[in-house]
């Protein structure tokens, strides 16, 4: 009977220590917006995405027709707080459209780079409305404690999978390292996350 005692004190330990491990529901109103607006996790980036559509106009670019713009959802959860580093050949805008606020890590090809803030505390200096210029790196996080971020982003011209870039590596921390206080070579490989290309291997732009 003791024996007996012991082992289900010790099943009890390791199912709490499970629970502790494992991430918190996601939030009731971001599990709705999953739901109602058909958000599905985003490959390699993370975060949810949802297709909105494209416009009818065309463009002409680099001898490719290309619809003007292209429109989807986007959102961070507390699950997937972060959006992935990736290159976008288009210009990228966001719109805050519910919670945040959420952190633009904008890395320049000329090697500047910004830290923006999307969220509608405007008296603190954040923004509704982020605009990041095509051919830069960029990556997103939800800021701690906040539950998501519902967005809608508009790229310009359209979006296609060979017009991104996903993930980095060495040479590219150290080219932004030191840019600004929060660019530490810890903190951008981070911003890479699962996607590191080791020295030498090729990129997926998939």
């Amino acid at each position: 009977m003791r024996l007996l005692l012991i082992i289900g004190a010790v099943g009890l330990v390791a199912l709490s220590t499970l629970r502790v491990a494992t991430p918190a529901p996601t939030d009731s109103r971001a599990q709705e917006l999953i739901h109602t607006l058909k958000l599905t996790v985003l490959p390699k980036e993370s975060g949810y995405l949802g297709i909105i559509g494209v416009s009818a106009q065309k463009v002409n670019v680099g001898g490719r027709m290309l619809a003007v713009q292209s429109q989807n959802y986007y959102m961070l959860t507390r699950e997937r707080p972060i959006n992935y580093l990736h290159w976008l050949a288009p210009d990228d805008t966001h719109i805050l459209v519910e919670g945040g606020p959420v952190d633009y890590f904008i890395f320049h090809p000329d090697g500047r780079v910004e830290k923006v803030t999307l969220g509608f505390d405007y008296a603190a200096g954040q923004r509704p409305v982020v605009a990041v210029p095509g051919g830069c790196w960029k990556a997103l996080r939800l800021h701690e404690g906040v539950s998501f971020a519902l967005m809608v982003n508009t790229l310009s011209p359209e979006f296609k999978p060979d017009r991104v870039k996903i993930g980095e590596g060495a040479a590219w921390v150290k080219q932004f390292a030191g840019s600004a206080p929060w660019a530490t070579p810890d903190a951008l490989r981070k911003l890479i996350g699962p996607n590191w290309i080791s020295d030498g291997a090729q990129k997926d732009t998939k």
